[in-house]
């Protein structure tokens, strides 16, 4: 045995642990709520158009496009589900689905992120 902060064998060693992210705003204050929440909403002034790139995992064009239109139709009645654009990455192992939202508050947004986040098809959101 080693006093390698790495080694899982020292007996001496406090466990690690996966932390939930509402023990993290607890303990040091970093993150204000879930994961998904904007953090700095008073930088944000609504308002406002906002443009959304909505990256699939791999081999899931349809299934992105499908996910995506149900949840931006759900949150914004408004929205042209026809608007979206879907496109490629260069080497083509993943697409990406491209949206003009217009956002009036930061419930939206926390609500879109969630939901963005919780879809199975979806790999990131920039």
């Amino acid at each position: 045995m080693t006093d390698d902060p790495k080694d899982t064998t020292n007996p001496n060693q406090t466990p690690k642990r996966e932390v939930k992210v509402t023990e993290l705003v607890a303990n040091d204050g970093i993150l204000k709520g879930k994961k998904t929440d904007v953090q700095n909403p008073e930088l944000w002034q609504f308002p406002m158009n906002y443009p959304l790139s909505i990256i699939g995992h791999e081999g899931e064009h349809d299934s992105l496009l499908n996910e995506v239109k149900l949840i931006l139709g759900s949150q914004f009645p408004e929205f042209d589900l026809a608007s979206m654009e879907v496109k490629p990455s260069k080497t083509g192992r993943f697409h990406s689905v491209r949206a003009n939202l217009y956002l009036t508050t930061v419930e939206q947004v926390n609500t879109l992120y969630a939901s963005l986040d919780n879809a199975k098809t979806v790999r990131m959101v920039v």
